[in-house]
């Protein structure tokens, strides 16, 4: 499954303004950029029907 993943950064305890806010968000990676196609994966059981 592919889709997109957002990558984070844990705040500085100075930095939050409650007690749940913990992460500053930093940008979207596309999913086809996230994740390699199964192809180029080099898993030996990719493409088995055993």
């Amino acid at each position: 499954m592919v889709h997109d993943m957002h990558l984070m950064r844990i705040k500085k305890p100075e930095q939050s303004k409650s007690k749940w806010d913990v992460y500053e968000y930093l940008a979207t990676v596309p999913g086809d950029q996230a994740f390699r196609p199964l192809a180029e994966g080099g898993c030996p059981y990719v493409g088995t029907t055993e």
